[in-house]
């Protein structure tokens, strides 16, 4: 089986490129990245896709730069390179500095430890955290 490859807005369906001009719109940006460009080999799965994510990372209760910082740390827990740095991209413009990252890094890293000590021990909730 080949590699599948992105689809190019010049190569688009009419539907494809009515996401990809609402990526574009929303995001002021000229250009969707390659992310939407391979989903948008399933024109059905790219758009439901879009339309949670604008949903899911819309302002809301938590800044758009915490629901940053958060993807970020489900990215690298789930060694996404791709999702890591296209959503550190997206924490720094909405403000995450370098002492921010960094600090998120060592979160991300503890949790990580004392998820595994927990499940490795199995170790039962206590009565006060249910």
């Amino acid at each position: 089986m080949s590699k599948p490859q992105p689809i190019d807005e010049a190569h688009a369906s009419p539907e494809v490129r009515a996401v990809f001009d609402d990526i574009k719109a929303l995001r002021n940006v000229e250009d969707v990245n390659n992310f939407w460009k391979y989903l948008a080999r399933d024109p059905v799965g790219l758009k439901r896709t879009w339309e949670s994510v604008k949903q899911v990372m819309s302002p809301g209760a938590l800044s758009p730069l915490v629901k940053e910082m958060i993807y970020v740390a489900v990215s690298v827990t789930n060694n996404c390179d791709y999702c890591i740095a296209s959503h550190t991209a997206a924490a720094r413009k909405a403000g995450m500095t370098d002492a921010m990252f960094a600090e998120l890094m060592g979160v991300i890293g503890m949790a990580n430890e004392t998820n595994r000590l927990a499940n490795g021990y199995r170790v039962p909730i206590d009565p006060a955290f249910e």
